[in-house]
């Protein structure tokens, strides 16, 4: 069974390198407002949900044929958490990308919000979920978990940016809206991320800290 836990770790982390280059392309595509890099993440998704549900499969037969307990039981479930979220963050950069073809074809107006920093903070949260997997390092994925704070303020300022320019040029607010849909994906992103870090927490720890308060997962990570 060794074997087969180390290829499937091995084929998450592969998957997570797929979502992470569509969220990092997907945001290449909004800075040029490139189409043809927006049309390169729509068609790779595929790949990212034939890998989801080889990973789920694998999960399954390991579950089937070895009946995995303690620690080997907790790394299967929190891949296959894991490996859901993953897919979900690929198909998050393939709503950036439509966005972003949309918004070709429209009038140009300038990102009304903090892109860059959200954009590069969801990133690095998604690379930083991943090598806590990796490592097995607590400290890490409690990083995580304290920076999706940031993300979730640049969104809630977007709406509040949205509003104001919609009221003082009402002719960009088909642009207006696309923007503010690629916050919110960002937004989920993090999120994303965050869940993954929950999952490592569960596998190293043995603790759900899913819907805890602060205090609860900092006493889990003493």
């Amino acid at each position: 069974m060794i074997r087969e836990l180390e290829n499937l770790k091995s084929k998450l982390l592969y998957l997570g390198s797929l979502a992470e280059q569509s969220i990092r392309k997907s945001g290449t595509a909004l800075q040029k407002l490139d189409a043809r890099i927006a049309q390169e993440v729509i068609e790779s998704d595929h790949l990212l949900d034939l890998k989801e549900v080889e990973i789920e499969e694998d999960c399954l037969k390991i579950l089937a044929l070895h009946q995995p307990v303690a620690n080997d039981l907790r790394f299967v479930v929190s891949t296959l958490k894991i490996n859901n979220d993953l897919e979900r963050i690929g198909d998050l950069g393939v709503n950036i990308a439509e966005r972003v073809l949309y918004l070709c074809r429209l009038p140009a107006a300038p990102i009304p919000f903090d892109f860059e920093s959200m954009w590069k903070l969801s990133l690095d949260m998604l690379k930083s979920s991943l090598d806590s997997l990796v490592r097995q390092d607590l400290a890490l994925a409690k990083k995580v978990w304290d920076d999706d704070d940031a993300v979730d303020a640049i969104n809630k300022a977007m709406y509040n940016r949205v509003y104001q320019e919609i009221r003082k040029n009402p002719e960009q607010v088909e642009t207006l809206i696309h923007y503010l849909s690629i916050s919110r994906h960002l937004e989920r992103t993090a999120d994303y991320a965050t869940n993954i870090c929950e999952d490592v927490i569960y596998m190293i720890e043995g603790k759900i800290v899913r819907h805890q308060p602060e205090e609860f997962i900092a006493s889990a990570l003493r």
